[in-house]
């Protein structure tokens, strides 16, 4: 296997200067306000939107983490990479109501619907989950491709990474993210999808693949007694986090709400659904390949995280290899910068200027840049305790989600469908919620000095646990708000299904078509096809 050649670098080095081309020029526009700074002057149209939404979820922990899991467990963790129907929620659903409140944050929507103390309770949660996920790991599997493609040490990757991604999204705000993440998917998907191709053909096309792995390995529902990935609970718990995560996380939904109007927030979703169908195939089968070359003797895999890395070293051809490490750093910076204007978003328009109201619009821009540097530290801080939660990457960060995700997946959903839920119901299931799921990864991380009950709690799968904390979260909403006062029609007026007025209605009606319903559809419909086609009955024969 060569290592990166003087063309390779070119390439690299070009798609940087790219990138850091369109960061200045969003840099040398209007950036004073905060809605300039936090949301792009909500000027923003469905192709961008899309575009965002998948390249800021797709980060290099989905390609290392994906390729690894498949390497190591095959597609059982596909279920999560089958959200685009919650992609769809979110345009169909959530949209019209956050739209309409003109919001900057989802702890400002909160606060709206709920409580002051919702809206402070759900920012410190999610800058917690933020640190615990989506900052450690992106930078961790970062670090990982630097290390394994380019021979950079560790440490040295992950700095590298933190700095260049920080500075572009320091200055040029949301708008900077957002035009260099269009370009990200872009090159991410010509990239992952070329590596599948040129898998398939060295190990000797599909037939051949399936022969030498075992066709248990693209079974999407292993057995009930499977200790990771019952089927059961590959069914139930990712639908919760997939609605905290795509309906309800700043990260995701502020690129709606940067949308020039709730009809280019929709079909931004709808586009984003669309490409969210591809992971499942672009990561998955290339994990699967690397792990049939191994078997073969074609390839070395020191650890099922380096599958994809390795893969993109041994197949591809000078030149072609430095665009696909382009596209990886690609889908590594797009995360992480969606990761770093959220934070600073969060804290800055949810915190600070709860405590300072009277600051001004330039000394919010200023905060925001400070509150990145600071999560991202503590990000990187964070990366040495993950080993202990689990060696693999995407095992890790689905396992820590499924601890954060159920109070806030209950409190949002309750929220918007049932109007009898009030603010002592919403506090209950968020503090109760998020301290049993900080309980529970920290009884995790010390499982092997633990017995009795404790050892029981920290060993339940955490699919199941999952479950069993969103059910918790449900029964603390409404047995709290059915001991307490009903919130007055003023203070939840358009914010539920209940309290909607006749016109918003109706706008939010004349800001769809037909295409858009039928598009919608069809995603769902290809949702269904993989499910089948991926399931025991079919992969039998």
């Amino acid at each position: 296997m060569e290592g990166m050649q003087t063309l390779d670098w070119i390439i690299i080095a070009l798609y940087f200067l790219i990138l850091l081309g369109i960061a200045w020029w969003v840099t040398r526009q209007k950036q004073k306000s905060p809605t300039d700074y936090f949301l792009a002057g909500r000027h923003v149209g469905w192709f961008v939107i899309g575009a965002s939404i998948f390249a800021s979820n797709i980060g290099s922990e989905h390609i290392v983490g994906l390729a690894g899991t498949a390497a190591k467990s095959g597609v059982a963790m596909g279920h999560y990479e089958l959200h685009a129907w919650c992609i769809l929620l979110l345009g169909w659903v959530f949209v019209p109501f956050y739209m309409r409140s003109r919001v900057f944050t989802m702890p400002e929507f909160l606060e709206k619907r709920y409580s002051p103390t919702a809206r402070w309770i759900l920012s410190v949660i999610s800058l917690v989950a933020y640190i615990l996920t989506k900052v450690s790991v992106t930078v961790y599997a970062g670090a990982v491709v630097f290390q394994a493609l380019m021979g950079i040490d560790f440490w040295t990757g992950a700095l590298i990474t933190v700095l260049f991604t920080g500075i572009y999204t320091v200055m040029g705000g949301l708008k900077a993210v957002i035009y260099t993440e269009t370009l990200q998917a872009i090159v991410l998907l010509i990239g992952s999808i070329t590596v599948t191709i040129l898998g398939l053909i060295k190990i000797g096309g599909w037939g051949k693949l399936v022969s030498i792995v075992g066709s248990q390995k693209f079974n999407l529902f292993l057995p009930l007694d499977h200790p990771d990935f019952p089927w059961l609970g590959m069914v139930l718990a990712p639908p919760i986090v997939g609605i905290w995560y795509w309906c309800t996380d700043q990260c995701i939904v502020q690129r709606t709400l940067a949308a020039h109007g709730e009809t280019q927030a929709r079909r931004g979703t709808i586009f984003a659904s669309f490409l969210k169908l591809f992971p499942f195939f672009i990561f998955f089968i290339p994990g699967i390949t690397a792990f049939a070359l191994s078997k073969t003797g074609q390839l070395q895999l020191a650890a099922s995280d380096q599958a994809f890395p390795m893969l993109v070293k041994l197949l591809l051809p000078v030149g072609l290899r430095g665009l696909v490490v382009g596209g990886l750093l690609a889908a590594l910076m797009s995360s992480l910068a969606a990761v770093f204007n959220s934070c600073s978003t969060l804290f800055t328009m949810d915190i600070y200027k709860k405590i300072r109201p009277d600051a001004s619009e330039q000394r919010l821009v200023y905060v925001g840049r400070v509150a990145t540097g600071i999560v991202v530290v503590s990000g990187i801080l964070w990366i040495p305790f993950m080993k202990f939660i689990s060696g693999e990457l995407y095992h890790y960060l689905q396992s820590v989600q499924a601890y954060l995700a159920p109070p806030i997946a209950a409190v949002f959903l309750l929220g918007i469908f049932w109007k009898r839920i009030n603010a002592r119901g919403a506090h209950a299931a968020l503090i109760g919620g998020f301290m049993i799921g900080i309980l529970r990864l920290i009884a995790e991380l010390n499982k092997k000095h633990l017995s009795g009950w404790l050892f029981t709690f920290a060993d339940i799968n955490f699919l199941y646990f999952c479950v069993y904390l969103f059910l918790v979260c449900i029964a603390l909403m409404i047995v709290f708000s059915a001991f307490s006062r009903a919130p007055s029609f003023e203070k939840i007026n358009g914010l539920t299904y209940g309290t909607t007025m006749a016109e918003d209605k109706k706008a939010s009606r004349e800001s769809w078509t037909t295409r858009d319903l039928v598009l919608s559809f069809v995603v769902l419909a290809i949702i269904a096809t993989i499910l089948i086609s991926f399931s025991p009955l079919v992969i039998a024969k």
